[in-house]
C-alpha cells in the first residue's frame, strides 16, 4: 500500500479476529520499530511481545475491560527506562563506537554533551522525556504496521502498575508507558466502516511563506 491508502485503511480496531500474524510480517513490523528515531538515538525504551494467552489474561484486569488485550494476536508494550544515566549514555556511547568503528575517544565532546543535557534534567523531567520517545515509536509502529496490512489498536487507558507489576518490569529497569494490539480486524468490526474523521488540510496545516 502507498502511505496515504495505508493511513486510510488503518484505523483503532475494536474487535480483532482470533487469526495469528504471519511471523515474518511480524518481525519485519519488530524491526521497523527498531529503526524508529529517538533523541540522540538513545532509545530510551524498551519493548515486550506478548502472545502468552495467561499472561494476557493477568493483564486484563489492569486493560480497563479492553478484550483487546487477550483477543489481539499479539500485544505489544512499550516500556521505558527507570534510570537515564552517565551510565546509560555510556552504554550508547560504546555501542556507537563499536557500530561506526570509531574510538571512544573520538566520541568524547558527543558523550559529554549527553551528560551534561541529562544532567540538566530532574528525575521527573527525564521520565516525561523518556516517555516522548516511547510515543515516537509508538507511531512508528502504527504506521509501518498499516504499511504490512498489520491491523493495530494502541491504548494509554490501562493501569502502569498494574502491568508493571504482572510483567516484573520494576526488577528489569522498565515501566509501562503505552500498549499496542496487534492482528487482523474481525469482519463484524462495526468501526471499520465508519469514515474516517480528522481536521480538514487547511485547519491542520498553516502554509508560511
Amino acid at each position: 500500500m502507498t502511505p496515504l491508502h495505508a493511513l486510510n485503511w488503518r484505523y483503532a480496531v475494536k474487535q480483532f479476529s482470533s487469526s495469528t500474524l504471519d511471523q515474518a510480517k511480524l518481525d519485519t513490523l519488530l524491526e521497523a520499530v527498531r529503526l524508529s528515531p529517538s533523541a540522540f538515538g538513545l532509545q530510551p525504551y524498551r519493548l515486550l511481545l506478548i502472545s502468552n494467552p495467561g499472561v494476557r489474561a493477568a493483564l486484563m484486569p489492569h486493560s480497563m475491560g479492553q478484550d483487546k488485550v487477550t483477543k489481539a494476536s499479539h500485544l505489544l508494550v512499550f516500556a521505558a527506562l527507570n534510570r537515564v544515566d552517565d551510565a546509560f549514555v555510556d552504554s550508547h556511547i560504546a555501542l556507537l563506537a563499536q557500530e561506526r568503528e570509531h574510538p571512544v575517544e573520538r566520541l568524547q565532546g558527543f558523550r559529554d554533551h549527553l551528560h551534561g543535557f541529562l544532567r540538566d534534567m530532574t528525575e521527573q523531567e527525564k521520565a516525561r522525556w523518556a516517555d516522548q520517545q516511547v510515543y515516537l515509536a509508538l507511531g512508528n509502529c502504527l504506521t509501518s504496521a498499516a504499511l504490512l496490512g498489520i491491523d493495530s489498536c494502541p491504548m494509554t487507558g490501562f493501569d502502569p502498575q498494574g502491568y508493571d507489576q504482572v510483567l516484573g518490569l520494576a526488577e528489569q529497569g522498565l515501566r509501562s508507558v503505552a500498549i499496542c494490539a496487534l492482528g487482523e480486524r474481525h469482519p463484524d468490526d462495526e468501526a471499520a466502516q465508519q469514515a474516517k474523521v480528522r481536521l480538514p488540510a487547511q485547519l491542520m496545516t498553516q502554509v508560511l511563506v
